[in-house]
């Protein structure tokens, strides 16, 4: 058993003071208020639940900067995917497997306890199979137990370019199964998983209506375990919008609500373009809404239908997606500020009166637990022990009360406030510092020369 003391802890009844955790078997097995520290406990100063990062592609952190550069014509989302393409071409298992340690690293730095990967790499440069169908999963595996993060790992099934089971273009091989080699995929990724530590999972993720089809879809929902977490893209982009409502009748969110099983096991990423009765019929459904805002910035997405999506009760939580910018405080003001711009107005994402900070922060921390099938997103006796220490005494902060400590987090303070982060009660920042952090830069590093030397 690990003690853990803090100065203040925001529990499931609101904040409270000298609050002494116990961790056993990487949960939290009690909570003691108005506690002394005891020998040996770890103690910090403001204590709280750490989020789920829902969704990630990790290889995507190694082109960051890379696409800033305005060609001739336009520039949208569907360019910057061929440049992506490209440049997934050189990627060698070794290399994915340094970049995904990074990345994991940066996000717990960040205040991340846990990550949703969806995870759609999985061949050789010529597009073949490896004799292991899961080489890649794997990597991501192993980056994982490298930092210590919780995984929720989730490989895509990738089958086609476009609605109508149209054939994969060349850039897009190496993402490519059938149902049937996807299965396989997936087994063995779960057999890896199962030698990893108890919060390890693997989920599944139909990339998008794009790129499976329906019978498809159906098959592989079929031969999923109970309470699977399944994530989705989902109506990112206006042209994705138009192609599925021509080639199945519906509009994407529309189509899936009515032609699958969609509850609170899913997760549907993005859901950008929805009408006013799709967003509450999604939030009615009980699943996800996977929002990374950074990302759908940085591509031009556009923002989230938030305000009718909470009015509805629907579930949220936030991802780092493109990773272009890993930081946990700039994904949850950037989400309420897209919302601000949008509709000319401040404080929009809380309902009725009441902190912004608190309901972004604790909304995406039970969101994105669930999103990703993980007993967490509070503390709580039972739960896993996915904590973060942050500073109140830092300039960013210490003007602040209690109640208004989670609006300095997410709207005043960068994440160099975080001081200590917990993943399933694995101590993996201390002092602000991932414990592991110069070895796997200096693999990091190592990776990208090589990279770029292929590249040339």
């Amino acid at each position: 058993m690990t003690g853990l003391f803090a100065k203040r802890a925001l529990l499931t009844t609101g904040w409270a003071e000298q609050v002494r955790l116990t961790l056993c078997e990487g949960k939290i097995s009690a909570i003691t208020v108005n506690a002394r520290p005891e020998q040996n406990d770890c103690q910090v100063d403001s204590l709280l639940p750490a989020l789920a990062n829902l969704h990630s592609h990790s290889f995507q952190r190694a082109m960051a900067g890379m696409t800033e550069y305005r060609m001739a014509g336009r520039d949208s989302f569907w360019t910057w995917r061929e440049l992506m393409y490209r440049f997934t071409a050189h990627l060698s298992p070794e290399q994915i497997e340094a970049i995904a340690a990074l990345v994991f690293l940066e996000m717990q730095e960040a205040g991340y306890a846990s990550v949703g990967e969806f995870h759609y790499l999985h061949h050789q440069k010529d597009g073949s199979a490896y004799d292991n169908l899961a080489e890649h999963s794997d990597r991501i595996m192993a980056a994982a137990a490298q930092t210590g993060i919780g995984l929720t790992h989730l490989p895509v099934l990738y089958s086609y370019a476009g609605v109508g089971k149209v054939p994969l273009e060349a850039g897009q091989m190496r993402f490519g199964n059938d149902v049937d080699q996807f299965c396989k995929l997936v087994e063995q990724a779960r057999r890896a998983a199962s030698a990893l530590p108890a919060d390890y999972q693997v989920g599944i993720a139909p990339h998008s209506l794009r790129a499976t089809a329906p019978d498809d879809l159906a098959r592989v929902l079929q031969v999923q375990p109970a309470g699977c977490p399944v994530h989705i893209h989902i109506a990112e982009q206006p042209k994705e919008v138009q192609e599925v409502q021509a080639g199945l009748g519906a509009r994407p969110v529309e189509w899936l609500l009515a032609n699958a099983p969609v509850d609170q096991n899913w997760c549907l990423i993005h859901a950008t373009h929805m009408t006013q009765a799709e967003t509450r019929a999604m939030a009615a459904s009980g699943a996800v809404a996977g929002l990374c805002p950074i990302t759908e910035a940085n591509l031009g997405d556009g923002p989230f239908n938030g305000a009718t999506y909470l009015e509805a009760g629907g579930a949220f939580g936030v991802g780092s997606d493109s990773n272009v910018l890993i930081s946990l405080t700039e994904e949850l003001r950037t989400l309420e500020y897209s919302q601000r711009l949008r509709d000319l107005s401040r404080n929009v994402l809380v309902q009725g009166e009441g902190s912004v900070g608190r309901a972004l922060y604790t909304g995406a921390a039970k969101g994105g637990a669930q999103a990703l099938g993980r007993v967490a997103g509070e503390i709580a006796v039972g739960k896993w022990a996915d904590l973060v220490a942050v500073d109140s005494t830092h300039p960013s902060l210490c003007a602040l009360t209690d109640t208004q400590l989670l609006d300095g987090l997410v709207f005043a303070a960068k994440d160099e406030v975080v001081t200590d982060l917990w993943s399933a009660g694995r101590h993996c920042v201390q002092a602000g510092r991932h414990v592991a952090r110069d070895q796997i830069l200096a693999q990091y590093r190592s990776a990208i020369s090589d990279l770029l030397a292929q590249m040339g």
